[in-house]
């Protein structure tokens, strides 16, 4: 999959990038920009596509660069002077990525800020995973956005906006960006993974709710034979041996644990929904409360690096009805 710097196409966003360039077209832009919403749709391709445009000065409606443009080639190897990428990066004491954004990747948009732009136009600076901001980067980010200089712009992008202190995002411009429709996933599976089948894609499709990332990690991970297994857990009474048949399985997967936990969870609440429109129930309450305790499970296994063998035969015990 090609990285959001250096992706050439958007498909599915158009009303988002049609927001942003009638607000480029205004008298006043506004200094910082949300954009939100879901993992895997394509809220960082919009971010670092909407900086190629103002940083080229162009005017495309759809806020496109063809690949050939200087612009575009320095922002996609990551050489232009007048962009700066705040996000989690790689310790190299502890050889992994930082678990959040730290003060100090943040103190660097500072001192980025008090250049003089070096082509004379716009400086953009992406925030990408905004959601991972420790405190005190947040605090710091704050004070920036509150004085914010002329011909600079901030690009918050961010899947989980409730995450961030309340001042932060009284100060930017939401741009909520919408999931991706079933056929726009489709399209971009035929490009991302032209080996599927028809039959795969539309599965994948409806699986991934809207996020072609998700899709794309479902198909790298056995996302299908796991899909079966959680429509089998949901749907059947299913017996001690048999759990441990499937437990066996999904252990022996990479990222299986988590994938199946996702998966299930999200059945689940779709079955609640459903229920609730037909006809609810008491029982209503019970299906709440299995899926708070399966991300509860989840985040343990997770967390605390415990056995997710045992974690799924726990799950699958407390679907058993009673």
């Amino acid at each position: 999959m090609i990285a959001p710097r250096a992706n050439p196409a958007l498909l599915g966003q158009d009303r988002a990038i049609a927001e942003l360039h009638r607000a480029a077209s205004g008298p006043r832009l506004h200094h910082a920009w949300l954009i939100a919403g879901p993992p895997g749709i394509g809220k960082a391709t919009l971010a670092y596509r909407f900086a190629r445009w103002l940083l080229a000065g162009a005017t495309t409606p759809d806020l496109s660069l063809p690949p050939t443009n200087p612009v575009f080639r320095r922002v996609a190897v990551a050489s232009h002077a007048d962009l700066l990428v705040i996000e989690r990066r790689y310790d190299e004491k502890k050889k992994r990525m930082q678990g959040e954004i730290v003060v100090e990747t943040v103190a660097q948009a500072g001192k980025f800020l008090r250049l003089t732009p070096g082509e004379g136009g716009w400086r953009v600076v992406i925030v990408d995973g905004a959601e991972a901001l420790n405190r005190n980067a947040a605090n710091a980010l704050l004070k920036l956005l509150e004085e914010p200089p002329p011909r600079a712009i901030w690009l918050l992008v961010c899947h989980a906006p409730g995450r961030l202190l309340p001042t932060i995002r009284s100060r930017c411009r939401l741009l909520d960006v919408a999931p991706l429709d079933a056929a726009t996933i489709q399209i971009l599976l035929a490009t991302a993974q032209p080996d599927l089948t028809p039959d795969r894609a539309t599965r994948l499709a409806t699986l991934a709710e809207g996020s072609i990332g998700r899709a794309i990690a479902l198909a790298a991970s056995d996302g299908l034979a796991l899909a079966g297994l959680v429509d089998e857990a949901l749907t059947t009474a299913i017996t001690p041996s048999r759990a441990a048949a499937i437990a066996d399985a999904i252990a022996r997967l990479e990222d299986g644990f988590a994938t199946f936990t996702d998966l299930l969870r999200t059945g689940l609440a779709a079955a609640t929904r459903a229920q609730a429109r037909a006809q609810p129930s008491p029982a209503l309450d019970h299906q709440v409360s299995l899926w708070q305790e399966f991300g509860r499970i989840q985040a343990e296994v997770e967390g605390l690096n415990l056995d997710p063998r045992a974690a799924i035969i726990t799950i699958l015990h407390q679907l058993r009805p009673s």
